[in-house]
């Protein structure tokens, strides 16, 4: 079995010691790698109802078998999995860069993490040694600033790490993991478990090669690919960046604005790709092996925040920008590095302030409850006031460093009518009244709001289907969507290099033999998909959330689009959901209640955890 490293590390923190177990060919067949394994190992090694952040639930840290090989965007990913202490189910984030190369060379494809240590440390992982260092001092400090005291310590530059900031030590819900200084595993909120843990950052060196079964059929898919992504599947990453979404999105009437108070953002021409790429991007960076680069830095050149840099794209841009009614990219581009500064999800992070923003404008908060902040849509210096409160859990912030969902609760007053979330988890930039097929996607994304769990929006944006219509065959389509997207982040493959495979299933299938030499058929790759999803919905399953989390937010079901344009009069209502629900439901094999059936766990060779969903059944 090649291409996979063929082990996999645990690790008890409270005690300092580990082993390792091989990888075995079923398993590696079964699940892939990435989040499909570390979803099986999460599942297998964890127990039902166990608190987030108690010492005892594990944090995963997974490779796929591209991981470290040369294929394009496919060499560098990684994947954290655990459960979320935002939703109380399958806590999931992938990320891209350099880290998770250096892991596999280490030779290891997954890492299994348990326990809690006595004071502050980080995890050095380095070949076969695997050390527990003091993390005192860097505790306190920012990603940015860990990676690079780890990398003086070690004496080595080339040490690859992934650390966590003050959101995460102090259990924000909202805190992830930043590797490569702007790369974040950013969403369900594992910082905050990797802070519960005293674990402040994971560093890894390795000097293994990864050995290609196939060598000559696999570099001649490198070479296919690289061509592919110099072409027009790829070219908006490549120069413009994914902040051209914003364009798009916005003559279409479906860009979230001041929380859902607005589909159509009228001063999006002052936060545009164009201005953005002409006047604020200094640089343009790939990931290891990509060739197609997409990461924009930004800089701001001149005012109070000259000289801050940041990576900044359509998800970032719109969470400051239009979500807040904000149009100046100087305090947009301090807003995003103010979030990595943290370990803040951006996107969660600007639900939270536009959240806030709406509830001050309705009166329902006032200046004296947000810490003398003028909170009101467009204020961009209060913007970044309440970053700063968030991040630090100071003041006001204590209020709202958990998410819209918990902070609802806490102030009362009809405000979960105004929490833009799905099952605990902030919305992200596409206007889910307007895009229905995407809103189907959202509603049962196994991690919560989510556009990046079956890439719906793509489907909607591009008029393959109605957009504006909810109609029987859409919940097939977030099927299929669904199990491709499963296959990307377990081979593990960059997002957003999905269009360079004209036939995704077979590319991926052939791509899969080539390295590894399983020789798995299309067919077994295409239920493995389907497979990973399933084992999500398990995790769901057994920790109680049903049909009533697969739902959207209050504004999406009763606030109907406003704006003049394409879009006005849309929203999605009940009967419609649960039309696309029961359809969605049906073309997955689940019951009414969105349980897996026996007959389907029998199918997929999940037997094993035929006790989840036993009780439900009865």
């Amino acid at each position: 079995m090649l291409g996979y490293a063929g082990r996999i590390l645990y690790l008890d923190l409270t005690t300092g010691k580990s082993y390792v177990e091989k990888l075995n060919e079923e398993t590696a067949k079964k699940y892939i790698g990435g989040i499909g394994l570390g979803m099986h190992l999460y599942l297998t090694k964890s127990k039902k109802g166990i608190d987030p952040f108690c010492p005892e639930n594990p944090l995963v840290l997974s490779v796929g078998p591209l991981t470290a090989t040369v294929f394009p965007t496919g060499g560098n990913g990684h994947a954290f999995i655990s459960k979320s202490p935002a939703t109380g189910g399958v806590g999931e984030s992938v990320s891209h860069g350099t880290f998770g190369t250096e892991l596999k060379r280490a030779g290891y494809d997954a890492v299994v993490i348990t326990g809690k240590a006595e004071k502050p440390i980080y995890l050095l992982i380095d070949d076969d040694s695997v050390e527990l260092r003091d993390a005192s001092k860097l505790w306190g400090r920012s990603p940015s600033e860990v990676e690079d005291a780890i990398k003086e310590e070690v004496g080595d530059f080339y040490v690859r790490v992934a650390a966590i900031g003050v959101a995460g030590e102090k259990l924000t819900k909202i805190a992830c993991i930043i590797n490569d200084k702007t790369r974040a595993a950013g969403r369900t909120g594992l910082g905050a478990v990797m802070g519960s843990k005293n674990l402040k950052a994971i560093a890894v060196r390795g000097t293994n090669d990864v050995t290609i079964a196939k060598p000559e059929e696999f570099f001649s898919m490198v070479k296919e690919f690289h061509e592919r992504m110099k072409g027009p599947a790829a070219q908006k990453y490549r120069t413009t960046g994914s902040t051209e979404n914003l364009t798009i999105q916005n003559n279409l009437s479906c860009v979230p604005t001041r929380n859902y108070n607005n589909s159509h953002f009228e001063s999006a021409e002052n936060i545009s790709s164009t201005i953005i790429n002409q006047h604020y991007v200094a640089k343009i960076i790939g990931c290891n092996s990509c060739a197609m680069r997409c990461e924009h830095q930004a800089i701001i050149k001149d005012g109070p925040y000259k000289n801050t840099m940041t990576r900044i794209e359509y998800d970032n841009l719109w969470a400051f920008g239009p979500n807040c009614g904000v149009d100046k990219l100087n305090f947009i581009i301090k807003a995003a590095e103010r979030c990595n500064y943290y370990g803040l999800d951006a996107q969660s992070t600007g639900g939270i302030i536009s959240f806030i923003m709406d509830c001050y404008e309705k009166n329902i908060l006032t200046k004296e409850n947000l810490d003398g902040i003028d909170a009101h849509f467009g204020n961009a210096s209060a913007m970044l006031a309440l970053i700063e409160k968030i991040g630090k859990r100071e003041g006001i912030g204590t209020t709202f460093a958990d998410g819209v969902k918990i902070a609802a609760t806490k102030i009362g007053n009809k405000t979960e009518q105004l929490a833009q979330h799905i099952k605990g988890l902030e919305v992200t930039g596409y206007d889910l009244r307007c895009l229905k097929t995407t809103a189907l996607g959202c509603a049962v994304s196994f991690r919560g709001a989510d556009h990046n769990r079956s890439g719906a929006a793509t489907i909607d944006l591009r008029g393959k289907v109605d957009r504006l219509k909810a109609e029987p065959g859409r919940g097939k389509i977030i099927k299929e969507l669904e199990d491709q997207y499963n296959l990307i982040d377990s081979l593990i493959i960059c997002k957003n290099a999905k269009g360079t495979f004209y036939k995704e299933y077979e590319e991926m299938t052939k791509l899969y033999n080539a390295t590894t030499g399983l020789n798995i058929t299309q067919q077994e790759l295409e239920l493995a998909g389907e497979r990973i999803q399933t084992l999500a919905k398990l995790i769901n399953t057994r920790e109680g959330l049903t049909r009533k989390d697969d739902t959207l937010p209050w504004k999406v079901m009763n606030q109907p689009i406003t704006d003049d344009g394409p879009s006005k009069g849309a929203v999605v209502t009940k009967n419609e959901l649960d039309l696309m629900l029961d359809d969605y439901y049906q073309a997955r094999g689940y019951d009414k209640q969105g349980i897996p059936t026996t007959a389907k766990l029998e199918t997929l060779g999940l037997t094993e955890h035929l006790t989840i969903i036993t009780k439900k059944e009865a």
